[in-house]
């Protein structure tokens, strides 16, 4: 049904079934889900050390979306194994391990499902959880069925939990205490590489670095009228502003490019540019390419993160957070309720309601560059103090494997 909007979900669809081809050859296998693109960011650092760990296993990524699945080729290329995962039927998932056989399956934050678990369980190999997070709304969810939720517990062989809270809610619903861990949230642990802030910087060349750039991530229907509308209360009092919108999936840039169009602005969309300098003419740049969000928030002066203004949870708010980025967002933060309360507190974030408390909020940091310093410095500080949870983690994957 998806693929019926959008083609790409019908490309490699046998894969969806089981019939995979990977490039394994005969080493032992590590599987890694990460189902799309914020659990394949959050997993490269993980990535990138169990390849170090373990140069002779062999790494099999796999994720659910289009856009997942280009974002594992763009980071890691041939050093990993990748196709999508199977449809959790009890025949695909079957005929995806018998061609995989992996020796360890690893599941990133949320993406459980119970046939694939099952599956591992009744080959003797071991499921873990990692970086595990569990909304009490998801909570609720699973506690409608009851059973199945214990089962599913049951054939977990272990749970990595970001929080306590999250940790007494994996256990509530079935899992045995001893196989759940706290170890914190692995997206603390992302560390910036020159390339990073070499990538950084000249973007913000090409947009130009005189004027001051309001990132706006990871959106989501309903937010971008809220932003265009924040948008123009702050171009009142800083008409060099430049607004970055940056869709949540990419393929609904046309969508929006169109509604900036329409609300009276000079556009520009991100892929048309191939490295020129922007237009000073531009006022808003839609993104519309996979992979360069990390980068964005390294070229920007404000960040505000999408899936907040409406109720979707939020969107992770340690990126721009590690950058030194101050960050603005809704008041929706299921996903990241610890994340964004201890960036609230330390003063690196500010929740807001509606368009005109958010232009409020942009209009002020703008105006006050010691405040805004002082905002991104925060930032930088909880996400060095959060930091580990990335060598907890693979402690519990070594001690399976090793």
């Amino acid at each position: 049904w998806r693929s019926r909007r959008d083609r790409d979900y019908r490309r490699r669809i046998a894969e969806r079934f089981g019939f995979v081809a990977p490039q394994l050859s005969g080493a032992p296998v590590i599987w890694l889900h990460a189902v799309s693109v914020g659990e394949t960011i959050a997993a490269v650092p993980l990535i990138e050390a169990l390849l170090v760990r373990y140069p002779k296993h062999r790494l099999l990524v796999t994720s659910m979306t289009p856009t997942g699945s280009a974002q594992v080729r763009q980071r890691f290329g041939e050093r990993v194994a990748h196709c999508y995962a199977p449809y959790d039927t009890p025949t695909a998932v079957a005929r995806f391990l018998r061609r995989t056989r992996p020796q360890l399956y690893l599941i990133m934050e949320t993406e459980l499902w119970p046939n694939s678990v099952a599956a591992c369980r009744r080959r003797g190999i071991p499921a873990l959880l990692l970086n595990g997070r569990l909304s009490a709304k998801s909570a609720r969810g699973y506690q409608r069925f009851g059973r199945l939720s214990a089962e599913l517990m049951a054939n977990l062989s272990g749970i990595s939990a970001q929080t306590e809270s999250d940790a007494q809610r994996f256990t509530a619903l079935g899992l045995a205490p001893a196989a759940c861990t706290v170890s914190g949230n692995i997206k603390f642990d992302l560390h910036l590489l020159p390339t990073h802030r070499q990538a950084a910087e000249r973007q913000r060349r090409l947009w130009d670095s005189q004027r001051q750039v309001w990132l706006a991530a990871s959106t989501h229907p309903g937010e971008e009228a809220q932003l265009l509308e924040a948008f123009a209360l702050v171009r009142q009092r800083y008409p060099q502003l430049l607004l970055v919108l940056v869709p949540r999936h990419p393929d609904r840039a046309a969508t929006i490019a169109a509604q900036v169009a329409d609300s009276g602005w000079q556009l520009a969309r991100h892929s048309d540019q191939s490295g020129r300098p922007l237009s000073a003419s531009v006022d808003v740049v839609v993104g519309d390419t996979i992979g360069e969000l990390l980068v964005f928030y390294g070229a920007a002066d404000i960040a505000f993160v999408g899936g907040s203004l409406i109720e979707r949870g939020g969107h992770n708010p340690i990126e721009p957070a590690v950058w030194g980025c101050p960050v603005v967002a809704g008041a929706s933060q299921y996903n990241f309720s610890e994340a964004s309360q201890l960036l609230v507190a330390a003063g690196a974030m500010q929740l807001v309601a509606g368009s005109q408390e958010l232009a409020e909020r942009v209009a002020g940091w703008l105006a006050d560059s010691a405040a805004r310093a002082a905002a991104g410095s925060a930032g930088e500080r909880i996400a060095e103090q959060n930091g580990g949870a990335l060598e907890r983690q693979l402690a519990g994957i070594a001690a399976q494997l090793d």
